[in-house]
């Protein structure tokens, strides 16, 4: 059974960093594309960022420049760099595989002075 667990969310100030993590379980991690997603309160769940089996990245134009996808195969672990948050960035993040499973707890980020 594929499990993902994502961490590192928080209260973090305009400008702020944070990095999530997102742990995999139950598959062969190596092999996949994993991705982040976000959703805001009231939108609809959106794609942040992809990263690929062979370390291919991809992202929003929204978070371009600001925010990094990295995974580490040893670890079965996804990660997102994020930098330079803005308030518009507060939602609950997921990550997910592609092809997709079901959709973890999330973790929350929200970007307040």
């Amino acid at each position: 059974q594929v499990q993902l667990v994502e961490s590192g969310g928080g209260l973090v100030q305009p400008g702020g960093s944070l990095r999530l993590s997102c742990a995999a379980s139950g598959m062969t991690f190596s092999s996949y594309t994993m991705g982040w997603y976000r959703q805001a309160p009231g939108k609809q769940r959106e794609p942040v960022a992809i990263i690929t089996s062979n370390k291919n990245t991809n992202y929003a134009d929204s978070v371009k420049g600001r925010f990094t996808i990295s995974r580490d195969n040893a670890k079965n672990t996804v990660y997102l760099q994020m930098n330079s948050l803005k308030p518009e960035d507060t939602a609950v993040y997921y990550c997910n595989r592609n092809p997709g499973v079901a959709w973890g707890q999330g973790t929350q980020v929200t970007v307040s002075s």
